[in-house]
């Protein structure tokens, strides 16, 4: 099973690389955008008997810096 995690900073936090994001479109000519914040996306494969538990666990002791960062776990719909 695929799982998404998206890992953002925290309110508050500078975020220089969605600065240069702004100021590169600002450049570009794109008018209208207020504000960027960057983030990222890790896609997990795992086995479909990987528990919420342990996802959110991994994202804590690896693959966000919870101090600050936040993270959302998306799993996709299963069918019915």
């Amino acid at each position: 099973m695929k799982i998404q995690v998206f890992v953002t900073l925290k309110n508050g936090v500078l975020d220089p690389q969605g600065k240069a994001i702004h100021h590169a479109l600002e450049g570009l000519g794109f008018a209208g955008v207020n504000d960027v914040r960057a983030g990222k996306l890790i896609e997990l494969d795992l086995a479909d008997d990987v528990a919420d538990e342990t996802v959110e666990d991994m994202c804590r002791k690896l693959l966000a810096n919870t101090v600050i960062e936040n993270f959302r776990i998306v799993r996709p719909e299963t069918a019915a």
